[in-house]
């Protein structure tokens, strides 16, 4: 057989033949006299196995390793490793579904936030905002969803409940805080109504929050904070959190 017989007896492509010759998982078969590879059945076997191999989804590495063991302990070994991934990847597949499911019942719900989709975590926080009242009107409001969601999703799951926690325990508080920063949007960095809104900020700040909103680099998240925020906005709201981390650590 020529090599485009072998490859459709088999229900491969002649290119995937000569892929598997490069690579060394099926010899070079003896040439005619043309010059043309003569396949045999023994070619057109091995050639079935690698195609149902590569088709279970074992990698070619380690198709390899399963033909040169003559006695089947790497095929069993490869094949148990690979029902385990499959189950794993099955479990996320689940999961993701199931989260999948509640967005799409919000979006037919009409309920589906427009920062969406976000964590479950946020989702509640945001609800619970949306639940205060029209916050609408205030810039802030505007830009503290978006910061919220940068945070939500640059925030590692572990983290994510305490960090949406320590939000949600000052969420009454989220109109003083709003019309605190908005109306430093037109004051200097060095304004005395900085400090003050500083002082204001904090003690509405709760404790385990400092431990999440970062005030130095991290990934460039820090940065795109503050960089979003007017300049004396950014002064106070690096304050506030510097008057928490004292609160924090109590009397020197």
């Amino acid at each position: 057989m020529r090599i485009g017989e072998v490859a459709a007896l088999v229900g491969v492509t002649p290119r995937a033949v000569r892929h598997y010759h490069h690579l060394g998982l099926l010899p070079e078969p003896p040439r005619r006299s043309n010059g043309y590879r003569d396949y045999g059945v023994r070619d057109a076997v091995l050639l079935a196995r690698i195609r149902r191999l590569t088709e279970l989804g074992v990698g070619l590495d380690e198709v390899r390793d399963v033909l040169a063991d003559t006695e089947g302990h790497d095929l069993r070994e490869v094949l148990e490793e690979l029902d385990a991934d499959l189950a794993r990847q099955e479990a996320l597949v689940r999961q993701r579904r199931t989260r999948l499911a509640g967005l799409l019942a919000q979006a037919q719900a009409g309920s589906l936030l427009p920062e969406g989709p976000v964590s479950p975590e946020l989702s509640g926080l945001l609800a619970a905002l949306g639940d205060l009242g029209d916050l609408g009107d205030s810039p802030m409001a505007v830009k503290d969803r978006q910061h919220l969601a940068l945070l939500d999703a640059a925030t590692p799951k572990e983290r994510r409940v305490s960090l949406m926690a320590a939000l949600h325990e000052m969420r009454e508080h989220a109109g003083q805080v709003y019309s605190l920063l908005d109306g430093l949007a037109g004051q200097e960095p060095d304004s005395p109504h900085v400090a003050r809104a500083a002082s204001e900020l904090a003690a509405l700040l709760p404790d385990g929050l400092a431990t999440h909103v970062p005030d130095t680099d991290t990934h460039g998240l820090a940065e795109a904070l503050y960089e979003d925020l007017a300049p004396a906005q950014a002064a106070a709201v690096h304050r506030a959190l510097e008057l928490v981390k004292r609160r924090q650590e109590g009397p020197a």
